[in-house]
């Protein structure tokens, strides 16, 4: 399997699709996932004529399970160590969720020389946590929940995210299959259980702030208003509010995990979005 060891030794496994001379487009998970979650979206690109390229974040998926390091400073310089490594030009970055906080501290910690796009797709930024200078923020308590049930019985824990708020499984209307929640569960089972557990202060604690005010290309925020998870008020409407060039799309009922409960139109509208770069 494709691997990419980092500076502090971390072997990153990534996935490359589709023609090598097309241009570059990257995804970054979200949490407790891995690279599989942005499967849909990666085919579809990918048969468009764009280079897809996934990696599993340092602790998730395929790639060491990291003990120390699981912060969105080590998050952001791996995505840029593989960036590097196949020597991306002119890439769309794409982040889902905590993906989202690892593009927004990629562009903060290294800029945009190599970046023609960004994407932030039910994305954390600015900040997640409730605080004196964030009251729309979520509640401390929230996480505090989340890092209980992981040490608790962080298996049933990831069934009851992807059984209830993930894919609004828990709205009278939904049709969420039991196959999409047992991805969910599967994938989060793969993850290493420190690094998952420390993950969760990374997504909800850190202040993506003055990285979204160093975004200087165009940018697509897509948020539904009916997420459970990142609230869009907290999350989506606040980042298109400080990024200068953002265009905001809101999926109207749609929950956090749109990746798949709306691949369809998100696969359109990203499709839409990297095709109206022009170098």
């Amino acid at each position: 399997m494709p691997y990419i060891t980092t500076a502090d030794g971390v072997q990153l496994y990534y996935k490359d699709w589709g023609p090598r001379e097309g241009r570059p487009v990257t995804f970054s998970h979200g949490w407790p996932l891995h690279s599989d979650s942005w499967e849909a979206q990666m085919l579809h690109l990918a048969s468009h004529g764009y280079r897809v390229i996934a990696h599993d974040r340092r602790g998730h998926g395929r790639s060491t399970q990291t003990w120390d390091g699981n912060d969105m400073d080590h998050y952001a310089d791996d995505l840029a160590a593989v960036i590097e490594a196949l020597d991306l030009q002119d890439a769309t970055l794409i982040g889902f969720s905590t993906g989202g906080g690892e593009v927004a501290r990629y562009i903060g910690r290294h800029g945009t020389a190599r970046i023609a796009q960004a994407g932030l797709i039910s994305a954390v930024p600015p900040l997640m946590l409730r605080g004196p200078n964030n009251p729309d923020g979520v509640p401390k308590a929230v996480f505090d929940g989340l890092r209980t049930g992981s040490l608790t019985d962080r298996s049933q824990l990831y069934k009851d995210l992807a059984a209830g708020p993930f894919f609004g499984a828990n709205r009278p209307a939904s049709a969420v299959s039991q196959g999409m929640q047992d991805a969910f569960w599967l994938a989060g089972m793969t993850a290493g259980h420190k690094a998952a557990y420390d993950c969760i202060a990374a997504f909800s604690e850190t202040d993506h702030t003055e990285d979204l005010r160093r975004f200087d290309v165009p940018t697509l925020i897509i948020h539904g208003d009916d997420d459970q998870v990142v609230p869009i008020g907290t999350a989506g409407i606040a980042s298109a509010a400080i990024v200068a060039d953002a265009t905001l799309l809101v999926y109207p009922g749609a929950p956090h995990g749109i990746t798949d409960t709306h691949k369809t139109q998100l696969n359109t509208d990203l499709l839409t979005f990297v095709d109206s770069w022009k170098s």
